[in-house]
């Protein structure tokens, strides 16, 4: 595959997530998961966009510039240790839960990395470079999304995104 392909491959899974998100986010009853649903697809968006910009630069010049993707959501083993804490602080509250929504979301995030992760093995260095940052940034939405699961399932609660201050 060449970069210009898993750009352009890359940039189909990114709105497959985005569009999952946005989704999810009309069809969720409860603010906390509406808020959740609303940060995630504002992240996708960022990626979605990032990558257009990053497919106009390689197919204009044919090399890409190194300037780093950002991302609002915490690192993998920043959420692991923030939901360790907020155990305590969850435990006996209900809620409705919206388990259909998170686990397609988780369902085309590790899909969207699994993509990343063969991308890094397989392209020449400028596109190791470039997804090599998304697959660090999607094993964080993964976490973030299976701490969500985890958490609606085992307390019946949603924790609010503010508790990890995006």
């Amino acid at each position: 595959m060449t970069i210009e392909e898993a750009i352009k491959t890359a940039l189909e899974f990114e709105q497959k997530v985005l569009d999952a998100y946005t989704e999810a986010q009309s069809a969720a009853s409860e603010d906390a998961a509406k808020r959740f649903f609303k940060v995630m697809a504002g992240e996708e968006k960022e990626h979605v966009d990032f990558l257009r910009g990053k497919l106009k630069q390689w197919t204009r010049t044919g090399k890409l510039s190194k300037e780093k993707l950002k991302t609002s959501i915490p690192s993998k083993k920043e959420i692991m240790e923030k939901t360790a804490k907020l155990r305590t602080a969850v435990e006996g509250r209900s809620g409705e839960l919206q388990m259909e929504l998170l686990r397609k979301a988780l369902d085309v995030e590790n899909q969207t990395s699994a993509f990343y992760k063969s991308m890094i093995s397989m392209l020449p260095e400028d596109g190791k470079l470039l997804f090599s940052r998304f697959a660090e940034i999607e094993e964080g939405h993964v976490a973030m999304v299976q701490a969500e699961i985890n958490y609606a399932a085992n307390f019946g609660v949603w924790f609010d995104m503010q508790e990890f201050a995006l």
